[in-house]
């Protein structure tokens, strides 16, 4: 018998939602030290910043019915991955996945999915980069696995998705026609737009190099000369 169970009788809405809120935490630590490393060690930061939250119940239920699950704790358990969500806004395209990456390859992370909808978009037009992992949790019992869902797209990405919920919320999710159109028609831009800043920042990255190089090659010709 565990030290909860002989003590009170415990709750397991709370425990359960402990439970996310915990693994919500242990991500949100994950990542900041990744930006810690990266502005301390490599003078590079490429996450923007991060967002994160829990679903409501009145969310989970919803969810629960719309699939056609009975609600209960044991089929928000087993069939939602989304309880806990985390959203990473990068500068560019190529950081999202050497963040991925850096996230999967973490020994105590177990990846679940992964829906890439940069190289294959929604039809709408939606982009970014989604991954469900597990972390165990550790508590008085021991370990428990819970799933995160894990979200990582650019700015312009995210600019892109937020715009579009607002607008189809107004809609109840049924916009005009010529709305998703439009809607589909900026996407196409923001895709563009990433597409350019990646190649600007490319072409940054190259001529710092090629500076760096040209002062070395100044040092030691400089270095010779006066021996």
């Amino acid at each position: 018998m565990s030290f909860l169970e002989q003590n009170e009788p415990v709750d397991e809405w709370k425990s359960t939602m402990f439970l996310y809120k915990s693994a919500m935490k242990q991500v949100q630590t994950k990542i900041d030290i990744l930006k810690d490393e990266f502005v301390e060690i490599h003078n590079y930061n490429p996450i923007e910043h991060v967002a994160a939250r829990i679903k409501t119940p009145e969310s989970i239920v919803r969810k629960l019915k719309h699939a056609g699950k009975e609600v209960s704790i044991e089929n928000m358990k087993r069939y939602l991955n989304d309880i806990v969500g985390i959203r990473i806004i990068c500068s560019f395209t190529s950081d999202i996945y050497m963040i991925a990456d850096m996230i999967s390859n973490q020994a105590d992370v177990k990846v679940i999915t992964i829906k890439n909808y940069i190289e294959q978009p929604k039809p709408n037009g939606y982009k970014s980069y989604h991954m469900v992992i597990s972390i165990p949790v550790f508590v008085s019992d021991g370990p428990v696995d819970v799933k995160v869902e894990i979200q990582i797209r650019t700015i312009a990405m995210d600019f892109w998705a937020s715009l579009e919920h607002k607008i189809y919320y107004k809609f109840d999710g049924e916009a005009p026609a010529y709305i998703s159109r439009e809607l589909k028609a900026c996407a196409d831009m923001v895709n563009r737009l990433d597409k350019k800043m990646l190649s600007l920042n490319q072409a940054v990255k190259e001529l710092e190099q090629e500076i760096r190089q040209r002062k070395v090659r100044e040092y030691d010709f400089n270095t010779q000369k006066a021996q």
